[in-house]
């Protein structure tokens, strides 16, 4: 089977290494120019490209698949390029670009997409930082037939997974990358000798997973402490939960929810105890229990080894955004 591979970091560098592996022959690679990154902002190549460049693999990295649109060059070479592959089916996973009709419809089995999700549920661009942000307790993989919607194309394959409450959005990450490659092995194969089944998507209980926007990291001391509990694993690795304290802006890497007094003994924002532990951070609701910070600048550190360089007393005051 001749497969066309679409995909940019490292969720979809999993899915490619693992289609590889099962013996599929990779006819194309496209991923998305490479992009500034680091301190130094140098040109970075993705996780995909890097692992197409390792395997010799053709590969494309168009600004667009748009032949009426801003780059309408690149997406004719692209075009070309597909055409060339003669693939019998398009696999995508976190690509980043919209696919045009014209490459949904160019492959015999269309294209199929490594969705993070149980879909209907969290459709959209941050399916897994939004799961856990909003208390799911379990999550998922989809295999969907990508029609023009947005994630709304029929399901073909998937499989569910618990959310821990120890899980952040790298080690859930991590986990679906895994089982997205198996799942998308497996529904290649089923294609292959007619064994897969669509199921149109329900209408209940559709959500969107908004792209994550880094404003969104600011911790509003006023939501409880659960709430801000679970933004921090969301937000972990990126961008990061933040708050500034003494001017400045610290990152928030492990919080638990404790009970607290229910009288608030202390604005939203205090500090109300701290220990070589721990340090307990009164909220709208509840305490938040700190247990890793960093500064900018430097790593992430335990509590212990934190206050070594930084001075926290009971009584000082996170800042919460303007509202």
């Amino acid at each position: 089977m001749r497969v066309i591979f679409a995909g940019t970091p490292e969720f979809a560098r999993v899915a490619l290494e693992r289609l590889q592996a099962a013996g599929f022959t990779i006819a194309l690679v496209l991923t998305q120019p490479d992009r500034p990154a680091g301190r130094g902002m140098k040109l970075q190549a993705s996780p995909v490209k890097r692992l197409a460049l390792e395997h010799g693999l053709a590969l494309a990295q168009p600004r667009s698949l748009r032949l009426d649109g801003k780059y309408p060059d690149d997406a004719a070479a692209a075009k070309l390029a597909i055409e060339e592959a003669r693939a019998d089916v398009t696999v995508v996973a976190a690509y980043g670009l919209i696919l045009p009709p014209w490459v949904l419809d160019a492959p015999r089995w269309g294209c199929l997409n490594i969705h993070a999700s149980l879909l209907p549920r969290w459709r959209g661009a941050a399916p897994i930082h939004r799961a856990l942000e909003a208390g799911d307790r379990e999550t998922g993989v989809t295999i969907m037939q990508m029609d023009a919607g947005l994630d709304t194309g029929d399901m073909l394959l998937a499989a569910r997974v618990p959310i821990e409450d120890c899980d952040t959005t790298g080690t859930l990450h991590d986990k679906l990358a895994v089982l997205g490659g198996r799942l998308v092995v497996e529904a290649l194969e089923l294609a292959a000798c007619g064994g897969l089944r669509p199921v149109k998507q329900p209408e209940a209980g559709v959500t969107y997973a908004r792209k994550i926007d880094k404003a969104e990291a600011v911790i509003a001391w006023l939501q409880s402490a659960e709430v801000i509990a679970r933004r921090i694993r969301a937000f972990d690795p990126s961008p990061g939960a933040s708050s500034v304290l003494r001017g400045e802006t610290l990152k928030l890497w492990s919080g638990q929810a404790i009970a607290g007094s229910p009288d608030a003994p202390a604005p939203a924002g205090t500090i109300l105890a701290v220990s070589h532990a721990a340090v307990d951070v009164q909220c709208g609701q509840g305490v938040l229990r700190l247990t890793q910070l960093q500064r900018a600048g430097g790593k992430r550190l335990p509590v212990a080894d934190f206050l070594r360089g930084f001075d926290m007393q009971p009584g000082m005051s996170f800042e919460s955004p303007a509202t």
